[in-house]
């Protein structure tokens, strides 16, 4: 169970949690591969997917999380998800991703919110309290406290899980999400890193 509330901790350091302290340096995300490591294993070296270089500071409090592969058909009724998706017809929104809390994680971030993975994205972490399948891929209703949204899972969207992982499973070429307080200088202090795992790109 220890590892699974490190789990906890770093996802919500990472994406769930929308702001630090009101007198804390802003929070910024970079979604890159990394291209270095120090020898002290203290920074990282990275390129950003839109080709920007930047340094990501660990730390004895940074957390790390490794993003694993799932399917669709863990996408159940009962599963507790996060899922950033598009404005799709009718109200509903169409899933870019989707990934899968394990059960210690229920709750984490639970809502609807804005998001950054592209322009006007959300993202919506809550209880799969039904689906519905179709030919173009499954019909969900997730509900959250205060509301629920229908949200249309094409079958070749991204869907991934959370294991916990280690400062060791951050090498050249691996595909990462940092988030934390960034610095004057553009760097980031990372108070969680999501990895994929065996090249997976973590896909949020």
């Amino acid at each position: 169970m220890n590892t699974l509330r490190i789990v906890l901790a770093a996802a919500s350091a990472l994406a769930f949690v929308p702001a630090l302290a009101q007198n804390a340096p802003p929070v910024a995300s970079a979604r890159a591969t990394v291209e270095t490591v120090s020898a002290d294993g203290a920074n990282l070296g990275v390129r950003t997917r839109g080709g920007e270089e930047r340094t990501i500071h660990l730390n004895s409090k940074t957390r790390f999380i490794l993003v694993v592969p799932a399917t669709l058909a863990d996408v159940k009724p009962g599963a507790f998800i996060g899922v950033a998706a598009l404005p799709g017809e009718g109200g509903e929104l169409k899933a870019m991703e989707v990934h899968i809390f394990p059960e210690a994680m229920r709750g984490t971030g639970e809502g609807f919110r804005p998001f950054d993975l592209a322009p006007g994205s959300s993202m919506t972490n809550g209880n799969i309290s039904a689906r519905v399948d179709a030919t173009s891929g499954p019909k969900l209703t997730v509900s959250y406290k205060g509301g629920e949204q229908t949200i249309v899972v094409d079958p070749k969207t991204p869907i991934v899980g959370f294991e916990p992982g280690a400062a060791n499973d951050l090498k050249p070429g691996a595909a990462i999400i940092a988030r934390g307080a960034r610095q004057d200088d553009g760097s980031i202090d990372a108070a969680a890193v999501l990895v994929g795992k065996d090249g997976l790109v973590p896909p949020m």
